[in-house]
């Protein structure tokens, strides 16, 4: 018989085989952790402890012509706790007190807010507090006490120019204005910071990191000029006040430039409380001047002059039976504002005496085609160059060019068609300008935050009639304003002025008029050599429904305009042109 082999043998081989295996197995397993997925476990532990956090870019300023900065970003922090800690300490009473004593916050607030959930990561102690607190709760040296750097919105001169510049919503997102309209320039770029977290998740103090740093916005400048913005929004104010209007507009535009020096609106908002605005009108949240158009009435007169003039179809001297009514042969029906006789006028005295049957008669000398045409090169029926939030393109009347009989007159004395404060005030600058219309301004540049300016363009200027015409039409102004009935009223010793008032009916909403009137006035100054344009409209003055209204606040915001550019009196007297015959 062979010899039988004893099991105890193998054993060893066994356990040599399985220890290789083993040892195989680790192997492998290691090199997958420390090579092939290395990467990967390392970014997934990161991850477990540390939080990333974003860095808020800070928005750019906008400030006027002058540099003054009208809105701006400032630090502010946010202070946050770490309940289960804060809760856990025996000097918890005592902590909290300090707390709320630094942050000049209520005593049980802090506690209750620390108390509502006493397991908790996470709890908000205060926000938007500013360097000076932040130094006083950091002295307390809290280790379950954390903060956060935030951006805040703030406008210095308060409500001045507010309807402009518009405002910003509680996570920095521009909501209105140039905040909104400029985004692009003031917007910054956010960063990001890493920081290391506790195994609890609480982030380590001092652990923090800057993986790509903030970028801030640019710097929007604007034309205006912030002290003849506020005296124009003041003015406006008082008058609107005393007339009981139910809103108006101020605009200031510089005649050589076309830059808007003011732009006022009535009400306004003050961009730090806009709540309160928008409890109390919604509507004044933007700029009016802008965005409101509406039937401008008289101040169109001397526009249908001007192209009268620039045709060769009528001049200052024309002569004209103007009656109280005018009915014409295809339909028309068209009156004056009073009842009188026939009244013998030049196109001068339509203008002085703001008659819509003696404008109507001459104007209707005009080509419906051309004027259409010159209306448009004048800014109406389009929105201007400043692109300025759901600013109104204004209308020229159903069917223009093609206008029906009565909206064909109608549109020539300032009804059947709409414009807005700004597009009015554009219309005289180009009047003023020699008959040259140029672009209507409101920025002037966006600086960026490496200091590279970039001038806003905003088109090629446009000659819409001629030099005479231009020149024509504002000396009959100036009759307007020196044999009209508001003529000591609108008055600015010193310096020729010409102006025009304006009247017109409102639309109810169905298709008829209300009974409210919008009235307003325009001006330029010096009539003899040109620089400011100033329009004012006030809607639906109750206690003074004609352009009476308007009248003081021209005079005032001129007289200011003028003496702040330094302007040189005029020192001729206005033509003395014939206005009946």
């Amino acid at each position: 018989m062979g010899r039988r082999r004893r099991p105890g043998r193998f054993r060893p081989l066994f356990v040599l085989v399985l220890v290789v295996v083993l040892a195989g197995v680790v192997l492998g397993r290691l090199a997958d952790v420390q090579v092939v997925r290395a990467d990967a476990l390392r970014a997934e532990s990161k991850d477990r402890r540390s939080t990333t956090s974003v860095l808020p870019g800070p928005r750019g300023d906008i400030v006027d012509a002058d540099g003054t900065v009208l809105a701006t970003t400032v630090q502010r922090w946010e202070v946050t706790a770490v309940p289960w800690i804060a809760v856990s300490s025996k000097r918890f009473e005592a902590d909290a007190a300090a707390v709320a004593s630094a942050l000049r916050l209520d005593p049980a607030a802090v506690r209750g807010a620390l108390t509502k959930d006493p397991k908790a990561q996470y709890a908000l102690i205060a926000k938007q507090i500013d360097a000076a607190a932040l130094e006083r709760v950091k002295r307390l040296d809290l280790g379950w006490l954390y903060y956060r750097a935030v951006e805040q919105r703030t406008y210095p001169a308060g409500a001045v120019a507010g309807n402009l510049i518009g405002f910003v919503g509680a996570q920095q997102q521009p909501q209105a204005g140039i905040e909104y309209g400029w985004d692009r320039c003031l917007a910054g770029k956010d960063g990001e910071s890493v920081a290391e977290v506790s195994a609890g998740g609480t982030p380590i103090p001092g652990s923090d990191a800057v993986v790509r740093p903030a970028e801030p916005g640019g710097k929007v400048e604007l034309t205006v000029q912030r002290d003849l913005q506020y005296y124009a929004q003041q003015v406006l104010a008082e008058r609107a006040r005393e007339t009981a209007a139910q809103w108006g507009a101020v605009v200031v535009e510089e005649v050589r430039t076309g830059r808007l020096l003011a732009v006022a609106d009535w009400p306004t908002v003050n961009p730090n409380r806009v709540g309160v605005t928008a409890a109390a009108d919604a509507g004044a949240l933007g700029s009016r001047a802008f965005t409101a158009p509406y039937e401008p009435g008289s101040t169109m007169k001397p526009i249908t002059a001007a192209m009268l003039l620039d045709h060769g179809l009528a001049a200052p001297g024309s002569r004209v039976v103007a009656p109280y009514r005018l009915r014409t042969a295809d339909g028309a029906d068209v009156n004056d504002s009073e009842h009188h006789g026939d009244e013998r006028l030049t196109l001068t005295g339509v203008l002085v005496e703001s008659s819509n049957t003696g404008i109507s008669q001459l104007g209707a000398r005009l080509p419906d085609q051309e004027r259409y045409d010159e209306l448009k090169a004048f800014g109406f029926g389009a929105r201007t160059e400043v692109g300025f939030g759901a600013e109104a393109t204004g209308t020229l009347g159903v069917g223009a060019p093609h206008w029906d009989p009565q909206s064909r007159l109608a549109t020539m004395f300032g009804q059947g068609m709409t414009a807005s404060a700004v597009q009015m005030a554009s219309a005289y600058q180009a009047l003023g300008n020699g008959g040259v219309r140029l672009p209507v301004r409101l920025v002037e540049s966006c600086t960026g935050a490496d200091g590279e300016v970039h001038r806003v363009d905003t088109g090629a200027p446009r000659r819409v009639v001629s030099a005479k015409a231009a020149r024509g039409t504002v000396r009959m102004l100036e009759n307007v304003a020196t044999k009209g009935w508001l003529r000591d009223v609108v008055r600015i010793p010193g310096y020729r002025v010409a102006t025009k008032t304006g009247t017109a009916q409102e639309s109810d909403g169905r298709g008829g008029y209300a009974k409210g009137y919008l009235v307003s006035l325009a001006g330029i100054a010096p009539a003899d050599d040109p620089r400011y344009v100033v329009y004012v409209v006030l809607d639906a003055p109750a206690r003074m429904n004609t352009s009476e209204a308007p009248a003081p606040v021209f005079q005032k915001v001129m007289s200011r305009a003028l003496q702040s550019g330094g302007v040189t009196p005029s020192g001729t007297t206005s033509p003395d042109l014939p206005a009946r015959w």
